[in-house]
């Protein structure tokens, strides 16, 4: 009986995980790649789920009546709102970063990924959009920066390369 309401309890944070983070994304655009194609260009919004003052904007290719996705894909970062001294104090600041969002790209285990890494010496947030497998004998990917400055962490960064 324990056993059976563990499972459940989990099986339902799970679910309630699921859906915070489904909500956090939203498509914003779509538009064909013609007429004779089924393929479209998808702009996703997401939200950094950490530094939730910054909004990522994520291009890239579905391909309706394929088994994979193209590989191709754009990202542009900003700051929509405030970014704080405690954001960044629950981040992972190690020189690999941490994926922040994820999405399956086929069936063949092709993800398009996130990755936030912190460049302490610059205060800066650099997002790294990549697609975790090789296509067209490279492994696309793109960048975009959210600087510090102006911002309630710019002390706090710079209180960080002091003490470094």
């Amino acid at each position: 009986m324990i056993n059976k309401l563990k499972i459940a309890c989990n099986t339902s944070l799970a679910l309630i995980c699921g859906l915070a983070i489904v909500g956090c994304s939203e498509d914003v655009g779509k538009v064909s790649l013609g007429l004779f194609t089924t393929k479209d260009v998808v702009i996703r919004a997401q939200q950094d789920p950490i530094v939730t003052g910054v909004t990522c904007h994520i291009s890239h290719v579905e391909a309706d009546l394929d088994f994979s996705d193209p590989s191709d894909m754009s990202i542009a970062c900003r700051q929509t709102g405030e970014i704080t001294a405690e954001h960044l104090a629950k981040i992972d600041r190690s020189k690999n970063g941490e994926v922040v969002f994820k999405e399956s790209k086929s069936i063949l285990f092709k993800s398009l990924k996130v990755r936030r890494i912190y460049d302490a010496e610059n205060k800066t947030l650099i997002y790294l959009s990549y697609s975790t497998k090789e296509s067209s004998g490279s492994h696309h990917h793109s960048l975009s920066t959210v600087p510090l400055y102006n911002t309630k962490a710019w002390q706090w960064a710079l209180d960080q390369n002091i003490k470094n």
